[in-house]
């Protein structure tokens, strides 16, 4: 992936000051390392009427796959092929950011030691990045570069040129222009937009990345009509996180509207005698409206299929009356990390005694599952490609068949009340399918049908009275378990 960044002077400014707000010298052709690959900065054109450079980052895949750790599409995601074909060497995204950032680190904080004047000087600029995920099209490129004084191009990137039929992918070239500009200004635009038009981050978006973002966006984020949208996709829809820079945010409006400073505007407030009361995340209410059906069915030996990192199984271990725990998955990362969080090597004998991990396929019969009293597939079933759906019923409830089986899957009904989701998105870029209620009930009435289970359906989170629940649960049972209940 590469950018340039031109701009044309005169025998009195001439255009190879460039070289000297970049740090880098016209005639050099120089190499940087990074955590991903290698950059390169170097020169196509430079004289006094026009000057030219360019950055050109080399991504080493392997390092992506390694490092990523599973963040984003960029940082290795569930699916395996998607770790090797994927857009991240070609298109820009935050990793060109983070290469600008580090490549051109004096050019962004505007220091020049060897020519002070430099920085605050407008010049012209034309910023031209060949291929640049929009997601949300030209218009949102538009949306986002236009008040900060760009004019601006961008154009769509066919799918194939050969088969114009096929329309036009979600990339576009993208060009800018501007002449009251200075440098600095312009790389630090480019550095908080090229993430946010890509909505994804190549590595683990932590609450230092709220004064990252309140550093690059000083002077024109504060004011900027897409405020909110930059501040939610840049802090990858944490919303938590989004809450902190929004306030932040509000804060140096108010001070500069007041002529005054933040410390000043925050001072002046006082402090709330009650905290704010936070949400409960849908996480929690989900593992505790587990619990709860649980302890009511009267199960001690319980079945987690797909356990995942292990939240579920350790909640598990909290109540003696569940006397033994088995977390099932078929990643090994993720049952390596379900251990570290149980501390599996430093449990007491009895508690250990209590659970184990074992990886396996839920769309195979595994006879290690048999005869349990209750199993859990919690944020399972969207993950698998429907066709495979009738493979894992048959595993859980025509060979397993333990006497309770609880499933949850989202509420794709629910999804328009998520601000930050975009329209026809789903909730994770894993998911297969998300159900409506009546396509969830259809389902688990036809599989309680076919092996002898009766259903109920149990909303989890807030019960919207027009979209239902956020999460939908259903609860299988068999004569067995009703009369282990009663009993």
């Amino acid at each position: 992936m590469f950018l340039t960044i031109s701009t044309t002077g005169s025998p009195q400014h001439p255009a190879t000051d460039l070289g000297f707000l970049l740090h880098k010298h016209p005639e050099k052709a120089q190499a940087f390392s990074t955590s991903y690959g290698t950059a390169h900065v170097l020169y196509p054109e430079a004289d006094a009427e026009r000057c030219t450079a360019a950055l050109l980052l080399e991504v080493d895949a392997v390092a992506l796959v390694r490092r990523g750790k599973g963040k984003g599409r960029g940082g290795a995601p569930d699916a395996a092929l998607a770790q090797y074909v994927n857009d991240r060497p070609y298109a820009a995204s935050s990793l060109l950011a983070v290469a600008l950032s580090g490549v051109f680190s004096s050019a962004m904080r505007g220091v020049c030691a060897a020519r002070p004047e430099l920085p605050a000087r407008p010049r012209p600029l034309r910023i031209e990045v060949p291929a640049l995920p929009a997601r949300g099209g030209p218009g949102l490129v538009r949306r986002l570069f236009e008040p900060l004084g760009w004019t601006v191009t961008a154009e769509p990137v066919a799918l194939d040129a050969e088969f114009p039929e096929w329309g036009d992918s979600r990339y576009v070239r993208l060009v800018l222009e501007a002449e009251t500009l200075t440098l600095a200004e312009a790389l630090r635009h480019l550095y908080v937009l090229l993430p946010v038009l890509d909505d994804a981050k190549h590595y683990w978006v932590s609450p230092d990345e709220v004064d990252k973002l309140l550093r690059a966006g000083e002077g024109w984020l504060p004011g900027h009509p897409e405020q909110k949208l930059i501040t939610s996709r840049y802090l990858s829809r944490r919303w938590s996180l989004t809450r902190q820079a929004m306030e932040r945010l509000e804060l140096v409006r108010l001070a500069e509207a007041d002529d005054s400073d933040v410390e000043e505007i925050d001072n002046a407030v006082a402090a709330e005698t009650e905290s704010e009361e936070r949400p409960t995340p849908l996480a929690v209410r989900r593992r505790e409206a587990i619990l709860t059906v649980l302890r009511a069915s009267g199960a001690a030996r319980v079945l987690d299929l797909g356990c995942g990192q292990g939240q579920l199984v350790q909640a598990l271990l909290k109540d003696p009356s569940f006397t033994e725990i088995v977390g099932v998955d078929v990643s090994m990362r993720a049952l390596a990390i379900a251990s570290r969080r149980l501390k599996t090597d430093r449990m007491g004998e009895r508690q250990a005694a209590r659970v184990r991990l074992l990886q396996g396929s839920l769309t195979y019969t595994d006879k290690r599952l048999g005869g349990y009293d209750a199993a859990v597939l919690s944020e399972v079933i969207e993950h698998l490609d429907p066709p495979r759906l009738p493979a894992l019923e048959y595993a859980v409830f025509g060979a397993a068949r333990p006497r309770t089986v609880l499933v949850t899957t989202p509420n794709v009904e629910y999804n328009v009340r998520w601000e930050t989701l975009p329209a026809g998105h789903v909730r994770h870029g894993d998911h297969r399918f998300e159900w409506t209620r009546g396509e969830f009930r259809a389902w688990a009435a036809e599989v309680a049908e076919r092996h002898r289970y009766t259903v109920e359906f149990v909303p989890v989170g807030p019960d919207d009275p027009e979209v239902g629940p956020p999460t939908q649960m259903a609860v299988f049972t068999t004569g067995a378990a009703k009369e282990a209940k009663a009993a």
